[in-house]
């Protein structure tokens, strides 16, 4: 696999990351020989028998002023997806209680905001955070951007880690989002980092970006001031619409490769199998574990679209000898 080193980073690259041709060059690797050395990475960083079960619920459903033509949360389309108001703080904690008793080790929140806003919901969401904790459970919220005191605010209440996702490559952005543009992107994930709370970043696969596109997007995670510690690969799911929805289904090569780039490129991160699970057979999944993934999303529903039950992923999981990671001893 000679051919597949990373060289050192060009002047234009900047000090911290790998060129874009570098990434081009594992990207475009014969798949077997790229997929061969992201496992050898994987092995050397993480316990190849161990996948992390994450279970993301939706708190804040529908209604959103962004314009993300992926999203069945739009105001903007008419989708099968009802509005709903924040949760109340019980009824979160009985989800992630469920959660962790069907062996998640991380609940992650999500609303259909553009932006946090001070005030009661706030307040209300702070309150989960303190009380997923409580429960022995990694915190992860994705709220929409964030300035620097909330991102403080949610530090303090325990949260670990933020999801704010990338998307696809800064040129391909305006042709899936006009609402906001990348640099709001970046400043959020810049506040989530000052705080001390670990990035969740990554992007989605399928919308009819390039080859070139994906590779930007990879070279940008790779080059954040400092890497994400958890990357999700998302396949579109195409609803019913939204401007996207007529996309076929991203082919398992497509995804391999991402995977495995990823897994190269940001050793230590967990590499998450998200969106688009209910589409891949058992095989493709364990494909992408081969690949360097190590993070799936459990549970019935991802947000608001279709993710395989907790009965699929342990028949899974034990076929390919996997055991869902355990979670950290506490302080």
């Amino acid at each position: 696999m000679q051919g597949l080193e990373i060289s050192e980073p060009s002047p234009q690259a900047g000090p911290r990351g790998p060129s874009r041709d570098d990434v081009a060059a594992l990207y475009h690797a014969p798949l077997l020989e790229l997929v061969g050395r992201a496992a050898a990475v994987h092995r050397r960083a993480h316990d190849p028998s161990r996948v992390q079960v994450c279970v993301l619920l939706s708190i804040k459903t529908g209604g959103c002023p962004e314009n993300c033509g992926y999203c069945p949360q739009s105001a903007h389309f008419e989708t099968p997806v009802a509005a709903t108001p924040l949760l109340q703080v019980d009824a979160v904690l009985d989800a992630a209680r469920q959660a962790r008793d069907d062996g998640a080790t991380r609940f992650c929140m999500g609303a259909a905001w553009r932006e946090v806003r001070d005030g009661d919901a706030f307040e209300r969401v702070l309150d989960m955070v303190r009380g997923v904790k409580t429960l022995g459970l990694e915190a992860c919220c994705t709220l929409g951007m964030l300035d620097e005191s909330q991102a403080q605010r949610l530090k303090q209440a325990g949260l670990d880690a933020y999801n704010h996702n990338l998307d696809c490559s800064d040129e391909y952005y305006d042709r899936v989002i006009t609402t906001r543009n990348y640099n709001d992107r970046l400043r959020t994930l810049a506040h989530v980092r000052a705080a001390g709370i670990t990035v969740c970043c990554g992007g989605i696969v399928g919308m009819g970006e390039s080859d070139a596109d994906r590779i930007a997007l990879l070279h940008t995670l790779a080059n954040l001031p400092a890497p994400p510690e958890s990357v999700p690969i998302n396949a579109l799911v195409p609803v019913a619409g939204t401007p996207l929805a007529g996309r076929a289904r991203v082919d398992v090569w497509t995804m391999l490769r991402m995977i495995a780039t990823a897994r190269i490129l940001l050793p230590a991160a967990m590499v998450r199998l998200s969106a688009g699970r209910t589409e891949m057979s058992d095989a493709e999944q364990a494909l992408c574990f081969l690949a360097g993934a190590n993070s799936i999303f459990a549970g019935e529903k991802l947000l608001t679209t279709p993710n395989p039950a907790f009965d699929r992923d342990r028949a899974l999981f034990e076929t390919l000898g996997i055991l869902p990671l355990e979670p950290e001893p506490g302080p």
